[in-house]
């Protein structure tokens, strides 16, 4: 029997290991004197986009800030038409700051319900609430989050977008090289936001990032994330040397476009110890993917015994775990709460699955009864799901420390 009292480990949800190479890519950072952004964000920017498969990508101060930016580039964008609605699908099962990012740029959350297996939006659902809409110039954008690594049918999603007149916006925070037909989460609508937050696939901390093949998006969010600067290089503010447009616009007036401002945005700007550490995650980005699928394989198999309590997460290959979800099946049988306690009595951190958002979540109680048994899946999963560690620095005895505590619990 394993005593709760004398705890032999600690179970992270996420973990960050500070090696050789990661204090090395620090000690570079403060040798070279400068600290915001400079030639290490730029550096990891051109990597990601290489990494994602898109032609570019911004680097900005965290996955929330992604979000707004590039919500905000589009309603500049006019071409993409996103300012003629203020209307947008999304999920209503994810962290709060996808939701809060479509608020605070003056656009309105619109949920369908999720997927069972995957807990994302659903094609099915889209289409469905599509159907039945009186004015769809009210609508804009439909924003889909791979959550928890699990991609969302994006062709489908996109062929009902294109349908529908809309544009398509992933939220890919927590799915850092999963794959879907081929091709990597992120790199499958007119542009994406990833969060490089400590608990995710590739960890930095805090930083963010927007990916997109559209030169025009990607030059308005380098405006849009340093206070709306007239300014579109990848120069830093401080940094002007080799800066042509800089140099040209001096030569012909008295003129700083860095301190010329065109839109109202914001100061997103991130940081150069961030970006180089970045730098050494993507480097090994597969071994990353790897190492938490195997994981979440193993657990799989240790935990499957307990199949008739507990649902397990759907096993994929092409899927980059962010965490090991669990959703229980009979909550009154065994409530998510003493669950959830009892394996953090025996150090096994765990995290709910973030609560259905108009129907569970204080800041949207606005919005309650407008959803009120529109969302069953989603409130279901709210309710009853959490998450615990898969990441890549668990050790096999950590593993099997997870399965004998779970054997413990509840055989």
């Amino acid at each position: 029997m394993l005593n709760r009292s004398k705890r032999i480990k600690r179970i992270r949800v996420g973990d960050f290991k500070l090696g050789n190479e990661e204090k090395k890519a620090i000690n570079e950072v403060l040798k070279s004197g400068n600290i915001t952004e400079g030639v290490k964000v730029r550096e990891f920017e051109k990597l990601f986009a290489e990494y994602i498969g898109t032609k570019y990508a911004v680097a900005v101060s965290s996955g929330t800030s992604a979000l707004i930016c590039g919500l905000t580039a589009l309603k500049y964008c006019k071409e993409f038409g996103v300012n003629k609605g203020t209307k947008i699908i999304t999920t209503p099962l994810t962290y709060i700051a996808t939701s809060n990012a479509i608020v605070l740029t003056g656009f309105e959350p619109v949920y369908v319900d999720v997927d069972k297996e995957t807990f994302g939006i659903t094609p099915e659902n889209i289409e469905t609430h599509l159907e039945g809409v009186d004015d769809i110039s009210e609508y804009c954008l439909i924003l889909p989050v791979h959550l928890l690594g699990y991609p969302c049918d994006m062709d489908r999603i996109n062929k009902i977008a294109r349908k529908y007149g809309l544009k398509t916006f992933e939220d890919a925070s927590e799915a850092h090289g999963t794959l879907f037909n081929g091709r990597k989460a992120g790199s499958l609508s007119l542009l994406s936001a990833f969060s490089f937050y400590i608990a995710h696939n590739i960890q930095v901390g805090e930083m963010g990032a927007i990916t997109t093949d559209n030169l025009d998006i990607i030059r308005l969010i380098r405006k849009i994330k340093a206070n709306g600067r007239m300014c579109d290089c990848s120069i830093c503010t401080r940094t002007t040397t080799g800066c042509p447009k800089i140099k040209s616009c001096k030569e012909e007036d008295d003129f700083d476009p860095r301190f010329t401002h065109e839109f109202v945005g914001y100061n997103f700007k991130t940081m150069e110890f961030q970006a180089a550490l970045g730098i050494t995650q993507l480097k090994r980005a597969e071994w990353i993917t790897k190492r938490r699928l195997e994981n979440v394989k193993y657990l799989n198999e240790r935990l499957e015994k307990f199949s008739d309590l507990l649902k397990l997460p759907k096993f994929d290959k092409n899927v980059s775990y962010m965490a090991y979800p669990i959703v229980i099946k009979n909550p009154v049988k065994l409530p998510r709460k003493k669950l959830r306690k009892e394996l953090e009595e025996y150090g096994i951190e765990t995290r709910p699955v973030f609560g259905c958002i108009p129907t569970q979540q204080p800041a949207y109680e606005y919005l309650e009864k407008q959803y009120e048994g529109k969302l069953p899946i989603a409130e279901s999963i709210g309710s009853n799901g959490f998450y615990i560690g898969c990441h890549q620095y668990l050790m096999q005895e950590d593993l099997d420390y997870i399965g004998n505590v779970f054997k413990e619990l509840l055989a």
